[in-house]
């Protein structure tokens, strides 16, 4: 079931999992409606495998008995806690602040840049991370501070350049990462403090080729599709939960190069599909998967 309209007042978004049972989504409207909060938005999916109800919600703030401040603690003491729900609130008027890692590629940067100057996303953009000097102009043409942190090839400081990283990102208020072709590993540490907000595009339709060079494996393989996928960055490589997928048919005309341009084109696509759904508040994380709401 999906109501929405159009609206432009604030807003508080809550995401919601819990064990499925009876009268759920009826506590929970009647919990906005009882406080004179008027419902936007209402999506939900029931996941009848693990017995699971999904659920994003959205009311209008104008009228809300209860202060902002004190929402979440009022759904925690009169609705989860009774239905051991995950749950957690967003308001509209709160913009995420994006940091974007690039190393040498352009494509992906580029697209997202011209998206965000073009007003397509409520987000802002603080700073742009990079291991090489070599997107910098890009940078600079949309006015975005760069920052370059090398990691050595034998990757001796890497715990050095994460450390930096992580405190950049802490003064920058930094919500959520992109890796716009990031060609590095990010740590341990990062991805703990940034669980399911850290999101890359793997040039290949995972499960399929993993790791490096994967438009390479498929035409090793002689596949008749290529694809990309957005995903969350998790510990183990190319395995987070996955967020966007598309495809694009190929032939056994294709060479490697070619399978690069095409996929570069679809690449950018999918990433920014992804990063939309996220801005949004539209993407739930359970296991190792995603529920995604229109």
């Amino acid at each position: 079931m999906i109501i929405k309209t159009n609206c432009m007042k604030k807003t508080a978004i809550m995401l919601l999992h819990c064990p499925d049972q009876q009268g759920i989504i009826n506590e929970v409207t009647r919990f906005i409606s009882d406080n004179r909060g008027n419902i936007v938005y209402l999506d939900q999916y029931v996941d009848i495998i693990d017995h699971r109800l999904f659920m994003r919600i959205e009311w209008e703030l104008e009228d809300f008995l209860i202060p902002r401040a004190s929402i979440y603690e009022y759904i925690n003491t009169m609705i989860a806690q009774k239905y051991d729900m995950v749950f957690k609130v967003y308001f509209s008027d709160v913009r995420p602040r994006m940091a974007i890692f690039v190393s040498k590629m352009s494509h992906c940067i580029y697209d997202l840049l011209a998206r965000y100057k073009a007003g397509e996303w409520d987000v802002e953009i603080p700073c742009i991370v990079s291991n090489h000097e070599d997107m910098r102009f890009v940078a600079e043409q949309f006015d975005i501070p760069y920052h370059v942190l090398p990691v050595k090839k034998d990757h001796s400081n890497a715990a050095e350049v994460e450390k930096a990283q992580m405190e950049l990102l802490e003064k920058e208020n930094v919500s959520f990462v992109v890796l716009a072709r990031y060609m590095q590993i990010i740590g341990d540490n990062m991805i703990a403090a940034y669980p399911n907000h850290i999101i890359n595009i793997h040039h290949s339709f995972l499960p399929a080729f993993i790791g490096a060079k994967p438009y390479h494996q498929a035409y090793e393989r002689g596949v008749k599709i290529i694809g990309a996928t957005s995903h969350y960055v998790t510990n183990e490589l190319d395995a987070g939960p996955i967020i966007e997928q598309d495809v694009v048919r190929i032939s056994h005309k294709d060479t490697p190069e070619s399978l690069v341009a095409k996929g570069r084109d679809l690449e950018k696509i999918v990433l920014s599909r992804a990063v939309t759904k996220h801005i949004e508040r539209k993407i739930l994380t359970y296991k190792n998967k995603t529920v995604i709401f229109n």
